[in-house]
């Protein structure tokens, strides 16, 4: 708030330029499963990869905002699964002084960019912890993923419109993205 001199009055601030920072970053939650060793060690290490993302935000406060990615990454081979990783990693952002369209892309995706790394090396290091080779996550791009979860989220609404007659059913599937990934603002 402003004061102002002459009358002592307080108006509101007319400063609007836009906050963006980094309050706090963590591991919200971590799970490493190796269900079949030492069993796995003796096969030959063909993996098949199976990743799965997922963004949730809260609002905390007035401009402080909570963004947790989940990153779950299910690896097997053959027909066994070999392990299960899943960290939900999160941070605290003060966003201020913008749009709020702008504020949920933020929150979908650029925030989510941000943990990305961070989430990576953990399952990088966790996985090597269990004794298997190295895990490298390839880069996300979340900006299309959260283009992909408006572009489903708008098809959903005219199927809604235009499917009255079903009563109301939904497929579930709103929010996916990429690689059987959810994205967007829950």
């Amino acid at each position: 708030m402003q004061s102002n001199l002459q009358t002592g009055e307080k108006k509101p601030s007319t400063d609007t330029t836009p906050i963006f920072e980094i309050q706090r970053l963590y591991i919200k939650d971590l799970s490493f499963e190796a269900p079949n060793t030492p069993h796995t060690f003796m096969e030959e290490w063909k993996p098949e990869v199976e990743l799965n993302l997922e963004t949730k935000s809260n609002r905390i406060q007035e401009d402080i905002h909570e963004v947790v990615l989940s990153v779950t990454a299910s690896v097997k081979t053959g027909s066994k699964p070999s392990f299960v990783v899943e960290v939900q990693y999160a941070g605290v952002f003060r966003i201020a002084s913008v749009p709020e369209q702008q504020l949920r892309q933020m929150l979908g995706s650029f925030c989510p960019g941000i943990l990305f790394p961070y989430a990576r090396e953990v399952i990088s290091d966790v996985v090597v912890r269990g004794g298997f080779p190295q895990l490298i996550l390839a880069p996300v791009n979340f900006d299309a993923l959260y283009a992909q979860h408006l572009d489903n989220q708008k098809k959903d609404k005219e199927n809604d419109a235009g499917d009255e007659g079903d009563g109301g059913k939904s497929d579930g599937q709103a929010g996916k993205g990429g690689n059987g990934g959810k994205i967007g603002v829950h």
